[in-house]
C-alpha cells in the first residue's frame, strides 16, 4: 500500500510594526531565525532579508493598516502572531508638549497597537488562536523627566494589553507586552542622556539594552510563554525593579 506523502506543516507567519529600525527590526530577524514567516511593516519600507514581505504604512491609520493585514493574509496565509514595535519618542519637557504632540503620541503608539488587533481579530476568533506581543517601555511604570506624552502613551498601551488579554483570552488569544528600559537604537541620539556614563552607572547592569535582547522577550512570548496573558516583562538592565 502506497500512501499519500504528508504536506510539510504550514509555517506560523507573524505581522511585525516598526520593522525597519531598532526593536522592530530586531524582531523581524529573531522571528525568521526561529523559523517564522514574517511580514514586516512600517513606515518606510523595512530593509534587509529578516521579512518575508515588506508593507509600508502607517500604523496611527487603521485603514492604512487593514489594506497592510490584507496584503500579509493573501501572501503569507493567516497571520498567527502581531509584534508592534512601531513607535516614536521625543523629550519635551510638559510645559512645551503641544495638543498635536499629545495626540500623534497616542495615535502612533496606542493606535499602533489598537488598529493592527482590530483589523487581525476577527481572522485570530475564526481560527481559535493567536497571540499579540506590545512594545511599551518602563517609562509607562517608573515615569521620567520630559516625556509625560511618551509615558502616557505607553501606559496606554499596558492598560489595553491587559484588558485585551481578559478579553480575548476565551477565543484562544493571547496578549502580551514588553516593557524595555533605555535599549541602544536609533531612537536615542547621541547625545541623549540615556546614553550619559553618569545616567548608565545608575543602572545594575551598566549598560543599555541590546535590540536583540529585547526581542528574545518577545519570542518567548510567541513561542514558549504559551502560559501567559496580560503580562509585562520588563527587560531594562535593572531601572525598574
Amino acid at each position: 500500500m502506497i500512501s499519500a506523502p504528508l504536506e510539510p506543516p504550514r509555517r506560523r507567519t507573524a505581522l511585525v510594526t516598526g520593522a525597519a529600525s531598532g526593536i522592530g527590526a530586531a524582531c523581524a530577524a529573531t522571528l525568521t531565525e526561529a523559523g517564522w514567516l514574517v511580514a514586516g511593516l512600517d513606515r518606510h519600507s523595512p530593509s534587509g532579508d529578516s521579512t518575508a514581505l515588506r508593507l509600508t504604512a502607517d500604523v496611527a491609520d487603521p485603514a492604512s493598516v487593514k489594506e497592510a493585514v490584507r496584503l500579509a493574509e493573501s501572501r503569507l496565509g493567516p497571520v498567527d502572531a502581531l509584534v508592534t514595535a512601531a513607535g516614536h519618542y521625543e523629550a519635551t519637557a510638559v510645559d512645551d508638549i503641544t495638543p498635536e504632540q499629545w495626540t500623534r503620541m497616542l495615535r502612533v503608539h496606542l493606535g499602533g497597537l489598537v488598529n493592527p488587533v482590530r483589523a487581525l481579530l476577527p481572522g485570530m476568533t475564526e481560527r481559535g488562536g493567536g497571540s499579540v506581543v506590545a512594545i511599551t517601555s518602563e517609562l509607562a511604570i517608573g515615569g521620567g523627566d520630559d516625556g509625560a506624552h511618551y509615558a502616557a502613551a505607553k501606559g496606554a498601551v499596558i492598560g489595553t494589553v491587559r484588558s485585551l488579554a481578559a478579553e480575548t483570552a476565551a477565543r484562544g488569544i493571547r496578549v502580551n507586552a514588553v516593557a524595555p528600559g533605555p535599549t541602544d537604537t536609533p531612537l536615542l541620539a547621541p547625545d541623549s542622556p540615556w546614553r550619559a556614563p553618569a545616567y548608565l552607572e545608575t543602572l545594575p547592569a551598566r549598560r543599555l539594552a541590546r535590540p536583540r535582547e529585547i526581542a528574545a522577550c518577545v519570542l518567548f512570548l510567541l513561542d514558549e510563554g504559551t502560559f501567559c496573558t496580560g503580562e509585562v516583562l520588563s527587560p531594562n538592565s535593572g531601572a525598574v525593579i
